[in-house]
């Protein structure tokens, strides 16, 4: 199994900044696409980044300019430096992963527990 553990969130007023880590371990051949996502109270969970292996980046619209995902292949981590948060930034941040247990098995798809940020004053 794959768990996916993320760190990082919490308080903040508004124009400040966080960064998010995840971590994954467990049976880990390969990580293909790394991502974060966000769900606030009421809403559905949506795409705020995500990061191939070898490719770009993309980008929620809401936070382009903003935030900068990132990873390190070498530790299994993902990371998102968010900048300038706003009100509506608030929600539960979650981390997301394609992982290959080994060079046999297909890709499956993993959730963290998630984490909270609050951006208010």
């Amino acid at each position: 199994q794959v768990q996916l553990v993320e760190s990082g969130g919490g308080l903040v007023q508004p124009g400040g900044s966080l960064k998010l880590s995840c971590v994954a371990s467990g049976r880990i051949f390969n990580i293909n696409t790394m991502g974060w996502y966000r769900q606030a109270p009421g809403k559905q969970r949506e795409l705020v980044a995500t990061i191939p292996r070898g490719g770009s980046t993309n980008y929620a619209d809401s936070v382009k300019g903003r935030f900068t995902i990132s990873r390190d292949n070498g530790n299994n981590t993902v990371y998102l430096q968010m900048n300038s948060l706003k009100p509506e930034d608030t929600a539960v941040y979650y981390c997301n992963a394609d992982v290959r247990a080994n060079r046999f098995t297909r890709e499956r798809n993993y959730w963290g527990q998630g984490t909270q940020v609050t951006v208010s004053s």
